[in-house]
């Protein structure tokens, strides 16, 4: 993240106050929140809500990574009932699963996003993909002394939603 913040303070951006914290990547046409805590003492405030409300008032689709629903992490839960809240839509077509570049750990996200206009999954998949080789990937090789993965092999449409479009 610190490297970000120094080479690209144009795009990555840190909003924070004294109960919360958001990272978040703005291009022209959507914004990638990376990173949004909320201090334990401020949950259940109304504070979480006000971040997102000011994220949108910014008139730009919005895309985020969330953990998928766990019975081992209550907390997934009541994460995505918070976004589903701020009328987030889940994209289930798109299949994000990426292995880290050292450990070799897998990591599944489901991909949720907010627009003030209708989007497609497709577009939805491309935004993310930028999102993830400009944030996720950037100087893998030299911060890992491993490359990221690309890009396409990460985030990917699931089958059966390219054989719906092909028919």
């Amino acid at each position: 993240m610190a490297l970000l913040f120094k080479e690209k303070p144009e795009k990555y951006k840190l909003d924070e106050g004294p109960q919360y914290t958001l990272v978040y990547f703005e291009k022209p046409d959507f914004l990638f929140i990376d990173y949004i805590l909320v201090h334990s003492s401020s949950r259940g405030s109304g504070l979480g809500s006000k971040i997102i409300e000011r994220v949108k008032k910014k008139n730009k689709a919005i895309i985020l990574e969330v953990d998928p629903i766990s019975q081992e992490d209550p907390e997934t839960a009541k994460r995505v009932r918070f976004y589903q809240k701020q009328n987030f839509k889940k994209v289930p077509s798109i299949k994000y699963v990426r292995k880290h570049p050292i450990t070799g750990e897998r990591s599944e996200m489901d991909i949720f996003y907010w627009s003030p206009a209708p989007q497609s999954d497709e577009w939805v998949l491309e935004k993310m993909k930028n999102a993830y080789e400009e944030v996720h990937a950037y100087k893998g090789e030299e911060l890992y002394g491993a490359p990221s993965q690309p890009a396409e092999e990460v985030l990917q449409l699931r089958e059966a939603k390219k054989r719906s479009k092909a028919e």
